[in-house]
C-alpha cells in the first residue's frame, strides 16, 4: 500500500465527519430558530386602528363588546328579534379578526334569533397584548364568564379558533349548550408536525391546543366540518377529534371544500346546526 493511499483514508473520514457534525449544526440552529420563532409561524394577527375597526364595525352592524373596566374584548351584535332563544360566542381562526367573523352574524341570525359575541384575541386588530395560547385562553375565559346563562350558550370555532372554542368547552362543561368547529384539529402538535415532519415539533412546540383533551372532558353536543381539499388542516386531524369524541356528535364532510370552506348553502347549514344544538339531531 502506497503512501498516497494510507493518507487519504485518514483525510477521507475526517471530511466525512466534518460533514456529518456540519449537518447536525445546522439541524439544531433550525430547530433553535423554529423554537425562537414558533409564535410568528402560528399567530398572524392583522392589526388595526381604533378608528379602522369602529368603521369596519360600523358597517358590519357590529358594536364594540368590553369588559367590567371597559376595555375591549371584541365584538358583538344582539339579535333583531328579542327575546334571543340564545347566545352565541365565535373564536375566530388564525388570519381572521372579529369583524372578519360578520358573514357568521349574518348567516346565524338569519335562521336563529341568537345574540352573537366575537372574542378579539390579545395582539389582534386593535387589542393590546401578544397572541399566545396562554394570553388567549385567559381572553376567552373573561369574555365567557360575561356571558348571559338564562339561556343556552353555543361555541363556533375555526380552524385556530376551534382550540379555544374546545378548551371552554371543556372548562365550562354545564354552561355550553352545544359547539360546532369548522376546520378543526385533535391537536396543533400533530399538524405541525405534519407540515414539518423533518424537525422534532412534538418537543419544540409550546402553544399545543390539545382539542381532544379538552373535549374528554365536554358531553354536550359537537358538530365537526372537515375539508377534502384542505391543505392548512387536513380533514385527517379533524376526523381523529371527531372519532375520539364520545358525547353527541354530527360531521360535516365537504370533499370539495378548502381550508374553512363550507361547501353547502349558510342557510342550509346553520339551519342543521341549529337542530343539531337544540334536537340532537
Amino acid at each position: 500500500m502506497n503512501k498516497t493511499s494510507q493518507l487519504g483514508k485518514p483525510t477521507f473520514r475526517r471530511r466525512l465527519w466534518s460533514g456529518l457534525l456540519l449537518c447536525v449544526g445546522l439541524y439544531l440552529v433550525i430547530c433553535t430558530g423554529c423554537a425562537s420563532f414558533q409564535r410568528r409561524l402560528i399567530y398572524y394577527p392583522a392589526l388595526s386602528s381604533r378608528e379602522q375597526v369602529d368603521q369596519m364595525a360600523q358597517s358590519a352592524r357590529l358594536e364594540r363588546w368590553t369588559n367590567s373596566a371597559g376595555q375591549f374584548i371584541g365584538l358583538k351584535r344582539p339579535s333583531p328579534r328579542q327575546p334571543a332563544e340564545g347566545t352565541v360566542m365565535i373564536t375566530y381562526g388564525n388570519g381572521s379578526t372579529a369583524v372578519g367573523c360578520e358573514h357568521y352574524v349574518n348567516d346565524m341570525q338569519n335562521v336563529a334569533a341568537f345574540d352573537v359575541f366575537i372574542l378579539e384575541y390579545p395582539g389582534y386588530a386593535d387589542r393590546s397584548g401578544m397572541p399566545s395560547q396562554k394570553d388567549i385562553f385567559r381572553a376567552a375565559d373573561e369574555s365567557f364568564q360575561m356571558l348571559s346563562t338564562n339561556k343556552p350558550v353555543y361555541l363556533v370555532g375555526e380552524s385556530l379558533g376551534t382550540g379555544v372554542a374546545a378548551y371552554l368547552a371543556g372548562t365550562y362543561t354545564n354552561k355550553v349548550a352545544g359547539v360546532v368547529l369548522i376546520s378543526p384539529f385533535n391537536c396543533m402538535t400533530d399538524v405541525a408536525q405534519n407540515h414539518f415532519p423533518l424537525l422534532p415539533v412534538r418537543l419544540l412546540l409550546v402553544d399545543r391546543f390539545p382539542s381532544e383533551k379538552y373535549l374528554r372532558h365536554y358531553q354536550g353536543k359537537v358538530g365537526i366540518t372537515v375539508d377534502g381539499k384542505d391543505t392548512v388542516v387536513p380533514e385527517k386531524f379533524g376526523l381523529r377529534l371527531y372519532h375520539d369524541y364520545d358525547g353527541p356528535k354530527k360531521l360535516w364532510e365537504f370533499p370539495d371544500g378548502g381550508h374553512i370552506q363550507i361547501k353547502e348553502q349558510p342557510s342550509e347549514f346553520w339551519n342543521e346546526v341549529v337542530e343539531f344544538w337544540q334536537t340532537g339531531q
